[in-house]
Parts: structure tokens; sequence; C-alpha cells
């Protein structure tokens, strides 16, 4: 609920950008499926929508491109589509990230 109430204020002030970071911490799986649905009609409003996110299937749900960070630096960068249907790009990307976290 705290989540909902965090979302319907940032819209009463009708921004042109959200950010949202760990949209789904916390919350159960059945309140992020009610999220998203919001997100993505707030998306067709024009709204801009960043969303920093743990959980890759719930972001590539909502997202039309994603970036992969690694120590700040690019691992990957491409469409959601692209990574919704060619899921081995993802899983390399992060491969990439955690070998680098290693050394």
């Amino acid at each position: 609920q705290q989540q909902m109430l965090a979302l319907a204020s940032a819209l009463a002030a009708r921004p042109d950008y959200l950010v949202i970071d760990e949209m789904s911490l916390g919350l159960a799986p059945v309140i992020v499926a009610r999220l998203v649905p919001v997100l993505r009609s707030v998306a067709a409003r024009g709204v801009g929508i960043l969303l920093i996110e743990q959980f890759t299937h719930v972001a590539l749900d909502l997202a039309t491109s994603a970036v992969v960070l690694a120590q700040g630096e690019v691992t990957l960068r491409e469409s959601a589509a692209t990574l919704r249907d060619q899921p081995e790009q993802l899983a390399a990307a992060y491969r990439l990230t955690e070998a680098e976290e290693q050394s």
C-alpha cells in the first residue's frame, strides 16, 4: 500500500518522468502484478519511466529498452523485446558482471 501511495503522490504532480527504484522490493507478487498495468498506462500517457529493478522479468514486461550496468559501466544495451525473445543475451551480460565482481 505504501508503494501505491507513493506512486499516486508522484503522479498527482503530473511529472514528465518518474524514477522508480526497486519497485518490487518487499512486495508480494500479486501487488507487483497490480502495479505493472498502472505503470503501463502512465507510460502510455507519455510519462517517461526509469525503472531500476532486481527482477528482470518485471522490468522487461514494462520496458521498451533495457540497460545492464556493472560497476558504473554499461555491459548491455538492448530493446526489451529482443531480451524477452533472446534471454541468453541478458544471461551473458550478468555472467560478465559476476565475473568482473569476482576478479
